[in-house]
């Protein structure tokens, strides 16, 4: 049973939700792109989102579903050509740390390029390549037969292909080399609850120690009272324990009960700050429970406001400023690495948007990848990553303030009151100290601009408490900017 979280698209604008130092607080996502989609580990689910947020907190999302687009078939023949790339990820100019090196071969990945293919759209298009590649072989078969015919004496017809040096030792920093590095650190996780519901998630080794990191809706249902496994590539399997879990950022670390015989090799960790759109990627998981799965494609966008559910309707959201990449994501996938050019960890695979109510996937009704997955930037992960491992207890900085979640507005706009009457600004908190009141619409955190209560989340947790950053406002059509130093709330409850 696969376990993919569902992240549901951010409306431009969200309802109420409450920040304070010691409650949490949702940042909001911008309506711009709404870039949410189930999470990747467990069956996606509709869950109803809540309408009041703390900027820090993370409120139910509903799970957006999809459906595949069948193009329009088109006539079979032969099409024109046209010189161009084809079949591989765009080259990258840089992305992770160090930036992407060059390729060899004239080829993204180290590969030659390929010969043109015709450039027909669609399924006639397909249909044709198909047609053309049976009919070479066809040619081969027929003149083999010939040549065999002809030395009819010989004791054998069997003919083998020369070996190609360039293959067989695989260009350094191609895919093939990149997955053979990286999948001996890459594993699945079973985690199942106390009443024997689980699902197939992904993670990959953090440290020598035993850690592995992956997200907090993999583990979720193991935590309290559950059993969580790991295996590796090479099929050994351990038993594992929770280490700690952050729900709002969707980030956990769990660790092997006893490491001894494991090959516990770290992958590197690249710099998510670093990474440019247009940079190759490589994702790493067991969509489906198809363990080992490697899919490449580029970075689509960076700081993606995404809110995502895991589906199981009890849960808050997820917020995230996302890596978003069209490689192939699917449930079973979460927690697994997206990976740059150079096999260096970029960001944590968490959530896909899917379309449609479509899916049936192994008859569980689960949608699948239409190229818009989305990551936790390494940065971000390896920050709650470390924190998690050294006290158990996940950190988010908030202002303390309830903003609104589900109005439609140009920002973030602070409600006229927090959970159960209580008010929305939290006094003496910082978004008080800094002269904030109800009604007050945020624009601009720094240089984002903030388009909804889901946008200012995600964007305030990817900076630590105790950063001071600028908020810009408006109040009564008049514009203000004001400082304010980020307080802290401590746990998910």
């Amino acid at each position: 049973m696969s376990t993919e979280n569902e992240g549901a698209a951010v409306p431009s604008a969200a309802g109420p939700r409450t920040e304070s130092p010691t409650s949490p607080q949702v940042p909001p996502v911008p309506p711009e792109a709404p870039a949410v989609g189930p999470s990747l580990d467990k069956a996606p689910a509709q869950t109803p989102a809540d309408t009041a947020g703390q900027a820090g907190n993370v409120p139910p999302q509903d799970p957006a579903q999809h459906q595949a687009q069948q193009p329009p078939a088109q006539p079979a023949g032969p099409q024109p050509t046209t010189p161009g790339w084809y079949g591989a990820p765009p080259a990258a100019t840089g992305g992770g740390a160090g930036g992407v090196p060059p390729y060899a071969g004239g080829g993204p990945w180290g590969v030659p390029p390929m010969a043109p293919p015709p450039r027909r759209k669609g399924v006639g298009g397909l249909v044709a390549a198909v047609v053309a590649a049976a009919l070479i072989a066809g040619g081969v078969g027929g003149g083999v037969g010939y040549w065999a015919a002809e030395r009819s004496g010989e004791s054998s017809t069997t003919i083998s292909s020369s070996a190609d040096p360039k293959t067989e030792s695989r260009v350094p920093g191609s895919v093939a080399d990149i997955a053979n590095k990286a999948l001996p650190s890459v594993v699945t996780i079973e985690a199942q609850s106390g009443n024997g519901e689980g699902g197939t998630g992904t993670g990959f080794v953090y440290d020598k120690q035993g850690h592995i990191l992956t997200n907090n809706h993999v583990v979720a249902s193991a935590a309290e009272s559950g059993k969580l496994s790991v295996t590796f590539s090479d099929g050994k399997q351990y038993a594992a324990e929770v280490v700690g879990r952050a729900q709002g950022y969707d980030v956990a670390v769990i660790k092997l009960r006893d490491p001894a015989g494991a090959k516990l090799n770290p992958l590197p960790l690249g710099d998510s700050g670093k990474v440019a759109v247009g940079d190759a990627t490589v994702a790493i998981g067991a969509p489906f429970g198809l363990s080992g799965t490697v899919t490449t494609g580029i970075v689509s966008a960076k700081k993606r406001p995404v809110a995502s559910s895991d589906g199981g309707g009890g849960g808050q959201a997820s917020y995230m400023s996302a890596l978003q990449t069209d490689a192939s994501i699917n449930p079973g996938n979460s927690g697994g690495p997206l990976l740059n050019a150079q096999g260096a960890v970029i960001g944590v695979n968490s959530a896909i948007q899917s379309a449609g109510n479509g899916g049936g996937f192994g008859g569980q009704g689960q949608a699948g990848s239409i190229g818009l997955g989305f990551a936790i930037p390494i940065n971000q992960a390896k920050r709650v990553a470390e924190q998690l491992i050294r006290d158990r207890t996940p950190i988010y900085p908030v202002i303390g303030a309830v903003v609104n979640m589900k109005d439609a507005a140009n920002g973030a706009v602070i409600a006229p009151s927090g959970t159960n009457g209580a008010p929305s600004v939290t006094a003496g908190g910082p978004a008080d100290k800094a002269g904030l009141k109800p009604g007050d619409v945020i624009t601009k955190l720094d240089d984002t601009l903030i388009d909804s209560g889901p946008t200012l989340i995600s964007e305030i947790w990817t900076h630590r408490p105790g950063d001071k950053v600028t908020l810009t406002y408006t109040r009564d059509g008049k514009q203000t900017t004001t400082d304010i130093v980020l307080g802290e709330r401590r746990g998910d409850n």
